[in-house]
């Protein structure tokens, strides 16, 4: 469910359906992963890169009303499972209330934990090393 990449902040797999106005268009997806910076949009019709809009992320708790920024999209390429049609979106202007609502579902207490253990046990690794006889 939780995604580890180079991120600044972590995502989760989480499918929300979106709507978003784009030019007088309406765009109806699903977010495949979400984090509190930005998150993946599946849509058929991504908008242009650098597009600015208005889009509206229903989460379980509230809807989220989002002005985002397409900062990727998938838009010609293939269209299947591994790769799906969509787009990346920066947040530009998200509430604290909705920002705070999205830590909430990504942060994941066992990934917190298995980070804390995984730094004790580097540094038992280290203090080891140095053990010169």
């Amino acid at each position: 469910m939780f995604k580890q990449k180079k991120r600044m902040y972590p995502r989760a797999e989480l499918t929300w359906p979106v709507s978003a106005q784009v030019d007088g268009s309406l765009i109806e997806g699903v977010t495949k992963n979400v984090g509190v910076s930005g998150a993946y949009v599946c849509c058929a019709r991504p908008p242009r890169l650098n597009s600015v809009f208005a889009m509206v992320i229903n989460a379980p708790d509230k809807p989220l009303k989002i002005k985002a920024e397409v900062v990727w999209a998938n838009i010609y390429g293939r269209d299947d499972k591994i790769n799906p049609r969509g787009m990346g979106v920066r947040f530009v202007d998200i509430s604290d209330e909705d920002r705070r609502l999205i830590a909430h579902e990504v942060t994941d207490p066992n990934a917190v934990k298995e980070a804390i253990d995984n730094l004790d046990n580097l540094e038992t690794q280290i203090i080891e090393d140095l053990n010169i006889d």
